[in-house]
């Protein structure tokens, strides 16, 4: 730990590396932003605002990117595992935090660093082995052009060590696909094109080995609160589903509720879902269970198809692969799923964006849009899985119409016109995930105004889902998707997982995550103290995006959200008319203290919560 750094569970030291200039340093994490901000997306955000100039090209040599983990990392605190890689997105053109699990981040954390800044643009091929205290930029042109896993592979056998924790991109990111991904080890920063920004900069690959630990002040305290946590989740049924099934555990339940989206979100209930449920899936392609680091839930499934056309290897397929590429495409054969999700992996490919653009073009095809000439040939209508996965690998490739689609389905929409923008299904360019907004105001006010776009880490359904509150009632959403904003970012900081929501959300910031802060860290903080943490951290993104041109205007949601009621099933005649949504918007920046004209933070908002020094930006 740096011999200056008072607070418990951090190292107290960045790793900065130079691309440009080949310059490798170390700086002292800052200790007033740790307290403000606490790690993860919160702290990185505050970085780049300070670092980096308004309208910075996303693909350029001056935007930067910044791993970064948070106090729980490396201890006991079940599932705290995450991490986070940040940087201005060349798929929002804003600030974007991207969220992995596995084991890079606590591995960087034993290696001494609480975090990585990457800025400047390598002139060759380059990777970065960080083992301890000896950091190399070393040549990556023999791994240039290899897929993720090969490249994995040789950087293992190069280095001699196959233990050591692998960040890498492939083709798409090399070839600044706006939405490639990074995959890491086994998990993925998927969204918001990250490994586009990577690619840019040269950099293949980062390896990381550490030896190190993490102090805490107290370890029996440590120790008890983990005790504790793990009890919680192992008592709840929701982590059992998870350790069963993984994440397509929900698949049958939301058909049934009538939240499962379909046919490119025209339905939300798919006649032939049992070829693509969490049951089937582990009767026919599962093989066995991997976990993240400190996390016994082990919900990751190694699954393989052995043989025949869609014969693949795979880890997942998690419940947005499920989703994009079964009930989006109409696609019923869990198989070709896992085909999916290998090509995606293969290319280094974003999977929710690529499923959603082969979603938005098979309705393209279906309403004449497209036609087979458009196609390359490709019969691509609904439920056909061979043309799914032909145009995934066309868009991997960026070939024929997968260069199109490639671009994202705004950006190919406004390309294509007629009317195709009313279905295409994402906001601020990110396409959504599997999560059903129309039936619930505080989630479609949450991902109207949520920074990254269609992003169901920044806002939940739970609460209305579950009957918590009352779903068709307006009064209170603007408040409540708020306060599901300050669990959510509160745990993209302190970097623990999203899927143990049952003990940190789900309607507000829960008192374990609280517990779990103080007993790493030797904090005291209470409920207020924490909820203003978060605040600040959601504030700090907002006036990010202000910085950089973004208002009210851009909080919006698909116009199939707006105008086309769900046709069918249980939730029948749900949809979120666009002045009820203003009216939900004029509810959640009142509560937030923001300016309801532009939807920007206050003078006042931001004297209260300390980012004074935005201002001048944003007001």
């Amino acid at each position: 730990m740096a011999e200056s750094f008072k607070y418990g569970g951090y190292i107290g030291q960045l790793l900065r590396v130079d691309l440009s200039k080949g310059g490798i340093s170390r700086e002292l994490l800052r200790e007033d932003w740790a307290r403000d901000f606490v790690g993860g997306a919160g702290y990185s955000a505050r970085l780049l605002y300070e670092e980096m100039k308004p309208k910075t090209d996303p693909l350029g040599p001056e935007n930067k990117m910044v791993f970064m983990t948070g106090p729980v990392n490396g201890t006991l605190i079940p599932t705290a595992s995450r991490s986070s890689v940040c940087a201005k997105s060349p798929y929002t053109g804003s600030f974007f935090h991207s969220i992995f699990g596995g084991f890079w981040g606590p591995e960087l954390k034993f290696a001494g660093y609480d975090g990585l800044i990457i800025e400047g643009e390598s002139e060759k091929p380059a990777y970065l082995w960080i083992d301890d205290d000896r950091v190399e930029l070393r040549s990556a042109e023999h791994l240039w052009g290899k897929n993720p896993f090969e490249a994995q592979e040789i950087l293992r056998k190069e280095i001699g060590d196959d233990e050591i924790h692998i960040a890498v991109i492939g083709d798409a990111g090399e070839g600044l696909a706006p939405y490639a991904m990074i995959l890491v080890d086994i998990r993925a920063a998927g969204r918001g094109g990250m490994g586009a920004v990577m690619g840019s900069k040269k950099l293949k690959a980062i390896a990381v080995r550490g030896t190190g630990s993490v102090r805490v002040p107290n370890m029996l305290r440590v120790y008890n609160t983990s005790l504790k946590l793990s009890e919680l989740m192992n008592a709840n049924p929701g982590v059992k589903g998870l350790s069963d099934y993984g994440t397509p555990r929900n698949v049958a339940a939301m058909n049934a509720g009538g939240i499962l989206p379909t046919r490119n979100w025209q339905t939300e209930t798919f006649s032939r879902v049992d070829g693509i449920t969490g049951e089937t899936m582990r009767e026919e392609v599962v093989k066995g269970n991997r976990a993240c680091f400190a996390c016994s839930v082990n919900c990751t499934k190694y699954s393989v198809v052995p043989s025949g056309p869609y014969k693949s290897v795979i880890n997942g397929p998690d419940f947005e692969t499920v989703f994009g590429f079964g009930s989006i495409c109409e696609v019923d054969d869990i198989k070709a799923v896992c085909k999916a999700d290998e090509i995606c992996d293969h290319y280094g490919i974003d999977l929710i964006s690529a499923a959603l653009s082969v979603g938005w073009a098979m309705e393209c095809y279906d309403k004449g849009i497209f036609t087979k000439e458009d196609t390359g040939g490709i019969d691509l209508r609904f439920g056909n899985a061979d043309a799914m996965l032909e145009m995934t690998e066309l868009i991997g490739r960026r070939e024929g119409l997968g260069a199109l689609l490639a671009k994202g389905t705004r950006e190919a929409s406004r390309i294509v016109g007629k009317d195709s923008y009313h279905f295409a299904m994402q906001n601020k360019g990110l396409e959504f995930a599997g999560h059903s907004a129309r039936p619930y105001p505080a989630m479609c006010v949450g991902y109207a105004t949520g920074p990254r776009g269609g992003s169901h880490h920044d806002i939940r359904n739970t609460p209305e889902k579950l009957g918590m509150v009352d779903r068709k009632t307006l009064e209170g959403k603007g408040a409540l998707a708020a306060e599901i904003n300050h669990w959510l970012i509160m745990c993209d900081c302190a970097l623990l997982c999203h899927l143990a929501e049952p003990i940190w959300g789900p309607d507000k910031i829960n008192n374990n995550v609280i517990e779990a802060l103080n007993a790493v860290t030797g904090w005291n903080l209470d409920f207020p103290q924490t909820r203003k943490i978060a605040e600040r951290q959601w504030n700090m993104i907002r006036c990010f995006a202000a910085r950089e041109g973004f208002t009210r205007a851009d909080d919006q949601l698909p116009p199939r959200f707006m105008e086309d009621p769900i046709p069918d099933g249980p939730m029948k005649g749900s949809v979120m008319p666009k002045e009820t949504l203003e009216r939900l918007k004029n509810d959640y920046y009142s509560y937030r203290g923001w300016d309801l004209e532009t939807g920007n933070p206050t003078r006042v908002k931001l004297a209260d919560l300390g980012l004074e020094f935005a201002a001048e930006d944003v007001c």
